[in-house]
């Protein structure tokens, strides 16, 4: 079964896809410090005969000092520091932007692990007046930060929502540095319904959500599971075809793929949802009971989640 990630669409998925609607909080909550610095040792620096030429990346002068992201192994983390601080490592860690926030200019890194399953944090880099180099992490659910947004006064996340979540929205400013700036709420399209069904257009099958009559019923079959089962598809591909005409697809949690698979079906003429999701057990867990789904739609379960494990 072929998968791909919808990490890197995060953002354009939660500006076009389900609306949001935020709720303004009545204090703001305390500023997250920056995280701690350890100093590296003296042979930290990169040796041109262990990276290759893809892995070199320019050193950034940067308020009186250099941003550099050196790596003592080929296969080794990055490492991003300022004039030998350490500031973040991991295995991808890429320059993006300096901008300026409030009159301070702010450095942004993106950092994370490689591979497909999740997007990069973003490190956030500034040097307030008088004062000695800071930095901060921005991340959702340890899997990549949100989108961005970036004003004269302050830096914006806007979470990406999943089917029944309700996420805060981060701001950054050098004053007060990280806080909740109001919470999100996944919502549907107000007034969808079956007939507006269209799965040629659906990257994954989560975006079928986006409809309210879909919506509406998950919701029901659900309850409080929905972000879990959301999560369980969030690394698949496009949906396929019963004999029926409904229509299916499986996925799986990122970094846990064959451990925490999903699997759900459409039937848009009978006005129906399936839904399935395997880990530990033998069994999937099940809405409706498996006992109730037709024939066909099991049998695409049964070779979807089948081939997963």
């Amino acid at each position: 079964m072929t998968r791909s990630l919808l990490a890197g669409v995060c953002g354009l998925a939660l500006l076009l896809g389900p609306t949001v609607s935020a709720f303004a909080q009545t204090q703001a909550p305390a500023t997250q410090q920056a995280p701690a610095t350890e100093q590296p040792s003296a042979d930290q620096g990169t040796n041109a005969a262990d990276a290759s030429d893809d892995d070199k990346q320019a050193p950034v002068p940067f308020e009186g000092g250099t941003l550099t992201i050196t790596q003592k192994e080929q296969y080794g983390e990055k490492v991003l520091a300022y004039d030998g601080q350490q500031l973040a490592s991991n295995y991808d860690v890429f320059f993006d932007k300096i901008v300026e926030v409030g009159g301070v200019k702010v450095a942004l890194f993106d950092v994370g692990d490689g591979g497909n399953q999740c997007g990069p944090a973003t490190v956030i880099v500034w040097k307030p007046d008088g004062g000695t180099i800071q930095s901060t992490t921005v991340e959702q659910d340890q899997c990549g930060a949100p989108p961005s947004a970036v004003s004269d006064n302050a830096i914006y996340f806007v979470p990406y929502l999943l089917p029944g979540d309700q996420k805060p929205a981060l701001q950054w400013s050098p004053t007060d540095g990280l806080t909740i700036s109001g919470n999100l709420t996944y919502m549907p399209e107000p007034g969808t319904d079956w007939k507006d069904i269209d799965p040629e257009k659906y990257q994954n099958i989560i975006d079928a959500f986006h409809n309210e009559a879909v919506y509406r019923l998950a919701e029901s079959l659900l309850g409080k599971d929905m972000p879990d089962m959301a999560t369980s598809l969030l690394v698949g591909g496009g949906t396929e075809k019963t004999a029926s005409g409904a229509f299916y697809a499986s996925g799986c949690v990122p970094h846990d793929c064959g451990g925490n698979d999903g699997f759900m079906a459409v039937d848009p003429a009978q006005h129906k949802l399936y839904f399935a999701r395997r880990g530990d057990k033998p069994e999937p867990d099940a809405w409706p009971a498996l006992a109730t789904w037709p024939a066909d739609v099991k049998a695409a379960l049964d070779k979807a989640l089948g081939s997963a494990n």
